[in-house]
């Protein structure tokens, strides 16, 4: 029996009639076994994940990809194809200011092998945090924000030198420019500390303590050129004991949940269980579940 050789094939767009068949039967006349697949439609765009097997393809893999990318430009579907062999690490980027809750939180989950990943800088406006990232073995470098434009030249060479696949505001404090947002766009994930698009802006915190509010939260989002109304990946509460917590006891549970959000946030990204379509986020399970082990 011949030795296997897998691949996802992933399949996005606009929900239609027969998508399935005609990608099964393009796969089948070609010698490929479907060993897995996972579907589903939300608010009418289809997601489709396939694990196939190419031992026994009757052409030439170039020609496959070829036609089942051509496959699905004549249904409007973008098609995208991964061999299992050729899988890598996405390459990412921590943006951090001085506050450390963040950046300990997902150094730690890496250094776990909770995050399938690979931080290959943290980049600071500040040197506050370079004796964290080093005792986690992590390269660090900072420029100071003190004339922005060029504190933005150097983040936008730095993100480009590595060739990141993600970005992190790991409570970076900074609002970024539209430039750096567009080269990356919807792969940008900030935290921020309240629940979107509640106590939007600077000191959510006090804001939420001085209501009286007695539920808080934080939220992960992907950053667009909109403050803090890029589409939402995850969202967390805790509660206010409202005339027993201080302040401080407010801001103590949302820096330990900030972290913990943005982490989790984090690993959905790596393990592409997540699309952004028409500006909001959709889970897609099946590929991260496919390409394990």
């Amino acid at each position: 029996m011949a030795q296997p050789v897998l691949a996802v094939v992933s399949v996005l767009g606009n929900d239609q009639k027969g998508v399935v068949a005609q990608f099964a039967t393009y796969m089948a006349e070609r010698g490929i076994n479907i060993q897995d697949i996972e579907q589903r439609v939300v608010r009418g765009f289809f997601v489709m994940d396939m694990r196939v097997d190419l031992a026994d393809l009757s052409c030439d893999l170039s020609e496959l990809i070829t036609g089942l990318i051509d496959l699905g430009k004549a249904i409007d579907m973008e098609v995208r194809v991964v061999l299992q062999s050729e899988k890598r690490l996405k390459k990412i980027a921590l943006l951090v200011s001085k506050e450390p809750h963040c950046l300990e939180q997902l150094a730690g989950d890496f250094q776990h092998h909770k995050l399938h990943g690979d931080i290959v800088i943290v980049l600071g406006n500040h040197p506050d945090l370079e004796p964290l990232a080093t005792s986690a073995g992590l390269p660090f470098a900072w420029h100071s924000a003190d004339d922005l434009e060029k504190h933005f030249d150097w983040l936008q060479k730095s993100l480009e030198a590595h060739a990141v696949d993600l970005v992190v505001l790991a409570r970076y404090m900074r609002i970024l420019p539209p430039r750096l947002i567009a080269a990356h766009r919807n792969r940008i994930i900030n935290i921020h500390p309240s629940l979107l698009p509640y106590f939007p802006g600077a000191s959510p915190y006090k804001q939420a303590f001085e209501s009286g509010v007695r539920v808080h939260g934080c939220t992960a989002h992907f950053v667009t050129e909109q403050l803090d109304q890029g589409p939402v990946i995850l969202q967390d509460v805790f509660h206010i004991q409202v005339g027993a917590d201080s302040l401080e006891d407010v801001k103590r549970k949302g820096l330990e949940l900030e972290a913990q959000v943005l982490s989790k946030s984090v690993q959905l990204f790596l393990d592409e269980e997540l699309v952004v379509v028409d500006g909001k986020v959709i889970f897609k399970p099946g590929i991260s579940r496919f390409l394990k082990g």
